[in-house]
């Protein structure tokens, strides 16, 4: 018998995923660190089970009416858990926020700078008083009635739409009309109207053409199309659709990413004249405070704004105190750079999670767990040390800190370890140590305790000369005011900076267009589907081949199955009762839907016949249920299977299955897939790769498979770009572009470009004096612990000499 006040959480046989049965003790009131290699099971045991039974345990104190409204986990597979608090959950959600949220939303500063605003702001002279509503751009009471609250307002200009006016109608003038087909009817239609579609665009009537190309009216007409040889075309009836009005409705309706794209470049974007771009009604804007309206605040970094509110007057004292304590802990994370109105879509997802860990500093809590899934990600070096002080605040405000992380300074900052090994998915799955971190040195199967206590190494590399360079630039977007930057070719360079610093953004400015580029790859972290029919072996392309393996078998012949038969996807191999999904929703009256495995197929997902069919044994459902490991094995003899599962291998996922559903990959994890479908492809000539932080993720040992992969790109001619925080990956590239000095207004310049050993000694950077120690053998830091290579002063000939990283315990 545990007493009420268990100083510890105590699980007992952890099933979830790949966990053995896991027995382990973590203390309560501390700041914990789960960690191990990608894969390994740590966050199986952080969210998957501790978190999720507290939720569960939660909700069983809720109505079972409440209980249909909200998203549940599920009950974890564990035998049992004691000395468990109530927790709150921190994960960096993948779902994308929409344009009218923002940092103000997110964080709940906007209703308090709203209600500021409502009670205290100044009024013009017999003005009535606006409730906090009328603030806000997204409701019907705050919204600009021209831009429905969204600040801009798209509009087509005949320039666009016509780029050549020599051209006829019929030779193709109107550039923005759909091709094809559907572009033959209009150009017919207008014909039938009486227009005269053979003659030049700037010969026709200046009312023709602002008729043509904006006219809201739709017209029916009947239609004889010109008869053609070898077809028979009847009359019909066709609507007439003006350039603008078609190109405003496939940019508002269309779901095709490449439609929509299209239509765009036939748009300009402008600041809505009736607000401009403040996204709010007059009466809204009328109101001031500290002589500024909303708008004018809203746009100002947090740490200014944060000034602005202290010499505010006495009456408003309550209201400004509170906005100033919420402000706080955001500038206290490294985020004061960001304004309120800063649209949440275009935050990392590092800065989404910092910020919903800022508002949950101010919200008192205290007894709780919270569980946070890798704060430090995204975040530059400089910024660790601050987040460290806030996860120590938060435990000493009386809470148990549970941290799911890869960085080594967070790990080294905590109390205790939880490491989880040896290797990732069927091979991993056990405890390794719990305990404090010092005594994680003396576990010998430990690849933390192998980085963390600098007992790993890298191969010697010697920095490559460029084979050219990439000019990019100026760009002059968000906070770039015409930045320039010239980019070695056949090289591997690193883009450094702090958050908000316009990393992202320079990097997003290289095209296919510019000279020396070649072919361009960009490699991101967005999921590779939205639903759990998508998985690694249909993105990869590798469920083609094996469906083709088992529709060559001498059983699938003599039944006739095709291809298709192996597609759980389609009607005929799929199982019908759950329509090859693998589950069933079984609805509950006044209690969540749950999901069960198919009563039919047993969440095999293919019907009995299907089944039948093996090769080598095992049956289609049993082939996606491998590990790619397993598969690279089972399948060595097929060349292209082969090819796909060794790129899969080569950049360190040999523990996800086959049929692991798009759902259940993190970021990291689909940017290492996509970069496998990539490196599986033969390539012909020079390609450029764009990398957003391809370490997000990543345990110190995946990095260095993760390495080896992108430096054999360059090794084979080809280009590598990576924006990057882990200075040990800094440390190896042969380029380093550092963007800053600070983030938001006070970043947009390039403050050191140069190999990395001339970085490092550069002045006003954040990142040179951790770069600096990442090139330094013997130092203690996260980035010269993970035993990367570094690099010497420079020689007097320009190049470096590589030097192999020994970190010191």
């Amino acid at each position: 018998m545990h007493t009420p006040h268990d100083p510890y959480v105590r699980v007992r046989g952890a099933r979830e995923h790949n966990l053995k049965g896991v027995d382990v003790d973590v203390p309560r009131d501390a700041l914990a660190v789960f960690t191990g290699v990608s894969g390994s099971g740590k966050s199986s045991l952080a969210f998957g089970t501790i978190y999720a039974e507290a939720q569960r345990r939660y909700f069983e104190s809720v109505a079972p009416y409440a209980r249909r409204l909200i998203h549940q986990v599920g009950a974890p597979k564990v035998g049992e858990i004691s000395g468990l608090p109530p927790a709150v959950s921190l994960e960096q959600r993948r779902s994308a926020p929409t344009s009218r949220s923002s940092v103000g939303t997110v964080t709940n500063l906007s209703n308090s700078l709203r209600m500021l605003f409502s009670r205290a702001g100044d009024y013009p002279a017999g003005a009535e008083r606006l409730d906090s509503d009328a603030f806000s751009p997204n409701t019907a009471a705050g919204a600009c009635p021209e831009c429905h609250g969204l600040g801009r307002v798209h509009r087509t200009e005949e320039e666009l739409l016509v780029p050549d006016p020599s051209l006829s109608i019929r030779e193709g003038a109107i550039a923005a009309w759909p091709g094809a087909w559907q572009g033959k009817n209009l150009r017919d239609i207008l014909d039938a109207l009486g227009y005269d579609v053979d003659r030049p665009w700037r010969e026709l009537p200046a009312e023709q053409r602002e008729w043509i190309l904006f006219t809201d009216e739709q017209p029916v007409v009947t239609v004889h199309p010109v008869r053609e040889a070898d077809r028979i075309q009847r009359p019909y009836q066709g609507t007439y659709m003006s350039a603008h009005r078609y190109v405003m409705k496939t940019f508002a309706d269309s779901r095709s990413a490449t439609l929509r794209a299209k239509a765009e470049r036939f748009l300009v974007s402008a600041p809505c004249p009736v607000c401009g771009g403040s996204r709010l009604r007059p009466e809204a804007l009328a109101v001031t405070f500290a002589g500024r309206t909303i708008a004018e605040l809203a746009a100002l970094p947090l740490g200014e704004l944060a000034g602005v509110l202290r010499g505010t007057s006495e009456a408003a004292r309550v209201l400004t105190d509170d906005l100033k304590s919420r402000i706080a802990p955001v500038v206290e994370l490294g985020l004061g750079y960001l304004s309120l109105d800063r649209a949440a879509p275009t935050l990392s997802a590092g800065e989404l999670q910092r910020l919903r860990l800022a508002t949950q500093l101010r919200s008192g809590l205290f007894g709780v767990v919270y569980v946070l899934d890798e704060p430090s990600a995204g975040l530059h070096p400089a910024d660790t040390e601050a987040l460290l002080t806030v996860l120590q605040r938060l435990k000493a405000a009386g809470n148990s800190v549970f941290v799911v992380e890869h960085h080594l300074d967070v790990v080294r900052g905590a109390d205790w370890v939880v490491d989880v090994g040896p290797r990732a998915g069927e091979h991993g799955g056990r405890v390794l140590h719990s305990g404090p971190v010092a005594e994680l040195a003396g576990v010998a199967g430990s690849a933390t305790a192998r980085h963390l206590f600098g007992r790993g190494g890298a191969p010697v590399r010697q920095v490559r000369p460029p084979r050219g360079h990439l000019k990019v630039g100026p760009v002059t977007r968000h906070n770039l005011r015409g930045v320039s930057a010239e980019l070695p070719l056949g090289s591997f360079t690193a883009v450094t900076g702090v958050s908000g610093s316009g990393k992202s953004t320079l990097i997003g400015a290289i095209t296919e267009d510019l000279a020396g580029v070649g072919r361009l790859v960009r490699v991101d972290q967005k999921p590779i589907g939205r639903t759990p029919r998508s998985n690694l072996a249909t993105y990869t392309g590798l469920f083609d081949v094996v469906r083709k393996v088992f529709a060559g078998t001498d059983a699938a012949r003599e039944l006739g199955y095709g291809v298709g038969r192996f597609s759980f996807n389609v009607a005929g191999g799929r199982c019908e009762t759950c329509q090859g999904e693998g589950f069933v929703s079984v609805e509950l009256l006044f209690l969540p839907s749950t999901y069960a495995p198919c009563p039919d197929c047993g969440g095999a997902r293919y019907n009995p016949e299907t089944l039948r069919v093996t090769y080598r044994g095992r049956n289609i459902a049993q082939v996606l249920d491998m590990t790619v490991e397993t598969a690279a094995e089972f399948f060595a003899d097929t060349p292209a299977a082969a090819r796909s599962l060794g790129a899969l291998l080569d950049v360190g996922l040999g523990y996800l299955r086959l049929g692991q559903p798009a759902t259940e990959l993190s970021g990291g994890e689909a940017q290492r897939i996509k970069l496998a479908s990539e490196l599986q492809r033969g390539r012909r000539g020079h390609t450029l790769y764009l990398l957003d932080e391809p370490t997000t993720g990543l345990h110190p040992a995946d990095v260095e498979v993760l390495m080896r992969q992108l430096h054999g790109l360059v090794d084979a001619g080809h280009t590598v770009i990576v924006v990057e925080h882990d200075m040990s990956v800094v440390a190896g590239a042969d380029w380093v572009v550092d963007l800053g000095p600070g983030g938001g207004d006070a970043a947009g310049r390039i403050v050191a470009a140069g190999p990395p050993a001339q970085v490092a000694r550069a002045k006003g950077s954040a990142t040179a004096p951790y770069l600096a120690r990442a090139l330094r053998p013997g130092t203690g830091s996260a980035e010269g612990a993970r035993g990367t290579p570094g690099g010497k002063e420079e020689d007097g000939g320009g190049r470096e000499e590589e030097s192999e990283v020994r970190a010191r315990d």
